[in-house]
């Protein structure tokens, strides 16, 4: 375990009495409210200095009320140090003011809208409108979070190339078939994907691509270290993807995996992964 505070990339905070999110009916152990004091007591014994907060799929168009509410938590609570807002983009540049509002907030470092959910049809994030949407995030200083499962990485990555001016980071890594043991095209695309200098990648939500009861370290570690070697130690950063990584391992544990996987690596490179990239990608 790392032996100083890490920043998590990648966390959920959300109150269902507060605000809907119609897809938590379908995942009943995390259908609870989760909130900064559970992620302490969840997260323990690992040092948690820093958080990103990730939008949580609310139900639309909510995605200005959670946002607010995210800033009004983490008033509270200064771990709390970047947003990364749920946006409908596929609205095209009509989505221009709401972007400008949520971009007033203190603490809006991004913008995400799950493409995972639009797996069914290909060339989704490709359409005009959802491409013009994405070339309007510089203009407010936002990143874009990319979602997608693996049979996806083909069309972001010519999403990337067409939108050069936006910095990407990817989710989970690509979201690989690890349950079924898939390795190709996601291996080589990940390698197309990190050509690209305006993307770098989150180690984050894996575990819960393997069974998610019977996933081992041998298992999922090969994907792991195959995202870090391809983009580096300068382009990837530490995701804890609670509290979805619930499902399928505790927080501590899905640390250990990262760590044994970069156990060989030296103190810099370390912090870079867990603090650093964080750091300097979000600005915090």
């Amino acid at each position: 375990m790392p032996d100083f505070p890490i920043i998590d990339a990648h966390v959920h905070l959300y109150d269902p009495s507060n605000l809907p999110y119609a897809w938590l009916s379908a995942v009943p152990a995390i259908n609870k409210p989760h909130l900064p004091a559970d992620f302490d007591r969840l997260t323990a014994p690992v040092k948690v200095d820093g958080i990103v907060f990730v939008e949580v799929d609310v139900d639309d168009p909510r995605h200005l009320d959670e946002a607010q509410w995210v800033e009004k938590t983490a008033d509270a609570d200064s771990r709390v140090r970047g947003i990364v807002a749920g946006m409908p983009l596929e609205q095209g540049v009509a989505i221009e003011s709401d972007i400008a509002e949520y971009a007033k907030l203190p603490r809006a470092r991004g913008v995400r809208r799950l493409i995972q959910k639009h797996a069914g049809e290909p060339g989704w994030c490709l359409r005009p409108d959802f491409v013009a949407a994405v070339k309007l995030l510089p203009k407010y200083g936002l990143s874009f979070d990319i979602c997608i499962f693996h049979s996806q990485v083909a069309d972001t990555v010519k999403l990337v190339r067409q939108c050069p001016d936006v910095s990407f980071i990817l989710d989970h890594i690509g979201k690989p078939g690890i349950k079924d043991g898939l390795t190709q095209p996601w291996r080589s695309e990940m390698r197309e994907l990190a050509e690209l200098p305006n993307v770098i990648c989150k180690i984050s939500g894996v575990v819960t691509e393997a069974d998610h009861k019977a996933w081992t370290y041998d298992q999922v570690a090969p994907y792991v270290a195959h995202s870090i070697e391809t983009f580096g130690f300068d382009r990837v950063a530490f995701g804890g993807d609670w509290p979805v990584s619930e499902l399928a391992t505790r927080y501590a544990d899905w640390v250990a995996v990262v760590d044994r996987v970069v156990s060989g690596a030296n103190e810099e490179d370390k912090r870079k992964l867990y603090r650093d990239n964080a750091i300097r990608f979000y600005r915090l």
